[in-house]
């Protein structure tokens, strides 16, 4: 599996994303490398960023 962006440009959006999302949660990332996080932590901003993509869905499909 690639873990090219198929969208050019998107990274650094991705990365805003994901940054927001361990701060909702009180995860503290860096940029680059975060190797030292718990598996908990990382779930943890994974799942907060699948919650909030899953409200955008909820939320678009609501307003059409």
């Amino acid at each position: 599996m690639s873990k090219k962006t198929l969208v050019p440009g998107a990274q650094n959006a991705l990365d805003q994303f994901k940054m927001q999302a361990a701060n909702e949660v009180g995860v503290n990332l860096t940029n680059g490398y975060n190797g030292n996080l718990t598996s908990k932590e990382a779930g943890s901003v994974g799942g907060q960023m699948v919650k909030k993509m899953i409200e955008k869905y909820e939320n678009d499909i609501a307003t059409k």
